[in-house]
Order: structure tokens, then C-alpha cells, then sequence
């Protein structure tokens, strides 16, 4: 079969690679549409990020490597002796990150804390491929109601229901999302979803300010034109948002935020309010300890989605009370168009993109 590998930062081929047989308590898959995640998009360019230096000594090391392809919709084309509950013919998504099952995280029903585990695209082989052996334990099966290029963003998606988790919104609460690439326009709906009262949007561009209306935003603040946080100051009576998600962040080279956004957002929200970090920044950051403390924020890390959260997001989307058909605005035919993908993900505010761009790897 051909998959594709990487010999270098910058440098994936689409090579003949051999597959073995399926294991017990694995699934043989037909990738359908997969999208590389942005930190993979910018890992393969070697922009610094989550997980940098670890591939770059595995690159340096044990090149080529299969890597890559978490976010995807397979068909099941094989199951494992050992495995139930799934058949040939099956429309499948899948967690990327997987307990290892025997640590005291994993022990004690915290498996979604585990750091142990394989991570599917990294450690184990994903879906930039014709074929995919996929371990059993990490699949969820995608509702009739869900297009393909929706069930791509599932798992992604299922992050963003988990930061939401983490936040504890309650019935009412004042939420602002800074940033509306992809993580920012599922953090916002799936605040929608868990009980967020006034809702408020920030980016930079009028497209995903009025994307977010149209998915379910109250106000969408332009911070090229306007102060977010005079405006967010303005829409909450003076006193800020209750809960802020931080989706904005990263490198300035790929049309991110730096730490712009997330300065913005400390003093957007409430004293004793949450601010939730989503963004990975691939640098160190100088924060201001002291404003955290003497407004007593907290500063909260979302959670890794567990199974039960991937479950959620199924029906989240099969019933309609989340959509992200409409920021899926790149779709590119054909295995061979993998690397496009890549190039627009890694810098999606040249694109204009807000999701990853997807690729169909089946006719």
C-alpha cells in the first residue's frame, strides 16, 4: 500500500509501505477523509510546537516515518479475532490519545490523564495512508447523520467539548472565545451546548466573526477595528466574562496571535473568573502572575478527551446542536494532495481557512 512518510522536517514522500496482518484486538481501515491537526500541519514544517523536539530526535534517529493522521473517518474493511461491537462496512473516528491501561491513572479511571499511552499519528501509524491498522479500543462509530468530512473533525472536536468540561460553565455564564479558527469555533459551540448564556467572539478577520454569529454566537467582536476588552467590558455591564477560552495563540509567522490574545483575555474577564488555555504557544511565555493573583483567576488547561467525550460529540453533531460543515472550506481529491493539505493547514490565515484543510483519500 502507499503511505506517506517523512525523512526530514519539510520533507514527506508517498512510498510503498508494507501492512501486516490485523491483530486481534485491531481493525484494518480505508481512510475516507482525514485532515492533518495544526500541530501537525506545523510539525511538519519543523515550526517549534507540542511535541517538537521529540519528533525531531525520532526524525534525526529512526527516519522515515509514518507519522501523522489522527483526525480522520475510515471505513472498517477487517476486524480483529478479538474485537466486537465493530464490522466490516463501519464508519469510524477515533481518539488520538490512548491510556495505557496499566499505570495509576489508567488503574484508577483516569485514563484520559494517562501519559503512558500511544498516541495515534505519533507513536503508532495513522491515516495519511491507503490502509491503517487501528487499535479497537480507540474507535467510535460515526452516526449515519454525520457527513465524512464532519466525522474528520470529530476528534478535535471532542478536545474542545473536554476544555469546555474542564470550565464548568454554568446556566448562564458569560463566555468569550478569543480566536475563531477551528478550536475556537468548537469551543464556542460546545459552550453553547453545556449552558453558556451571553456569548462572545473575537478575532481578527469579518468571515470568522461572522461565522460565529451564524453558529450561534450573541455578539462577534473584530479586534482589528475594536478593543475586546473595552467591548467585552461594554457587553457585561463592566465587570467582564465569566469564562474565557484562549483559542487564538501561537506562532505570528502562521497568522496566530502570539501572546496578544491571551493578555487581552486576563483582563476581559471577571475577577474570580476562569480563563482557559487552549492555544500551544511552542515558546515560553512571560505571565503576569500577580494580575492572576490579585484578580484571582484561575488559569485552567483543558482536560484530554476521554472515550466518553468522543461518544458526546458523536451525538452533539448527529443531532445538529453542533456544525462544522460550514468552516470546512478546503477539501482537495486524491492521496497525492496530502502535502497541499499540510501547506494550508500550517498557515491557514493566508488560506483563509478556519478548519484544517481535509483530503478525500478515496474516489
Amino acid at each position: 500500500m502507499r503511505a506517506w512518510r517523512f525523512y526530514a522536517f519539510g520533507d514527506m514522500r508517498l512510498d510503498e509501505v508494507e501492512l501486516g496482518d490485523c491483530p486481534p484486538d485491531h481493525v484494518l481501515v480505508e481512510p475516507m477523509v482525514v485532515q492533518p491537526s495544526v500541530t501537525e500541519a506545523q510539525l511538519a514544517f519543523g515550526i517549534p510546537t507540542l511535541a517538537y523536539e521529540n519528533i525531531k530526535s525520532r526524525l534525526e534517529t529512526d527516519a522515515p516515518l509514518q507519522l501523522f493522521g489522527h483526525e480522520f473517518c475510515a471505513r472498517i474493511l477487517e476486524v480483529g479475532s478479538q474485537v466486537t461491537g465493530y464490522e466490516p462496512g463501519d464508519r469510524v473516528a477515533a481518539r488520538a490519545k490512548l491510556p495505557c491501561g496499566e499505570c495509576s491513572m489508567c488503574t484508577t479511571g483516569r485514563g484520559n490523564d494517562c501519559r503512558l499511552g500511544p498516541i495515534i499519528g505519533f507513536q503508532l501509524p495513522g491515516c495519511f495512508a491507503e490502509r491503517a491498522l487501528l487499535p479497537a479500543v480507540s474507535l467510535v462509530k460515526v452516526d449515519d447523520r454525520i457527513s465524512d468530512s464532519e466525522a474528520a473533525t470529530l476528534q478535535s472536536l471532542s478536545d474542545s467539548i473536554a476544555g469546555v468540561e474542564t470550565a464548568q460553565i454554568q446556566p448562564g455564564d458569560a463566555v468569550a472565545v478569543f480566536g475563531q479558527g477551528s478550536m475556537g469555533i468548537e469551543s464556542m459551540q460546545a459552550a453553547r451546548a453545556c449552558g453558556a448564556g451571553q456569548l462572545i467572539t473575537v478575532d481578527v478577520r469579518d468571515e470568522a466573526c461572522q461565522m460565529s454569529l451564524e453558529l450561534g454566537a450573541d455578539y462577534a467582536i473584530n479586534a482589528s477595528a475594536d478593543d475586546p476588552v473595552a467591548a467585552i467590558r461594554d457587553l457585561t455591564g463592566g465587570e467582564g466574562a465569566d469564562v474565557i477560552f484562549e483559542c487564538a495563540g501561537g506562532s505570528v509567522k502562521q497568522g496566530l496571535a502570539g501572546d496578544r490574545a491571551l493578555k487581552q483575555a486576563m483582563h476581559a474577564v471577571r475577577s474570580g473568573g476562569k480563563l482557559v488555555g487552549v492555544s500551544w504557544f511552542g515558546a515560553p511565555l512571560q505571565l503576569d502572575v500577580d494580575l492572576l493573583r490579585e484578580r484571582s483567576l484561575r488559569y485552567l488547561f483543558p482536560d484530554i478527551s476521554s472515550q466518553a467525550h468522543l461518544e458526546y460529540t458523536v451525538r452533539l453533531v448527529a443531532t445538529g446542536r453542533i456544525s462544522m460543515a460550514p468552516t470546512i472550506r478546503h477539501v482537495l481529491e486524491g492521496i497525492d494532495k496530502v502535502p497541499e493539505a499540510f501547506e494550508i493547514t500550517a498557515n491557514k490565515g493566508k488560506y483563509q481557512a478556519i478548519n484544517p484543510a481535509q483530503v478525500v483519500m478515496v474516489g
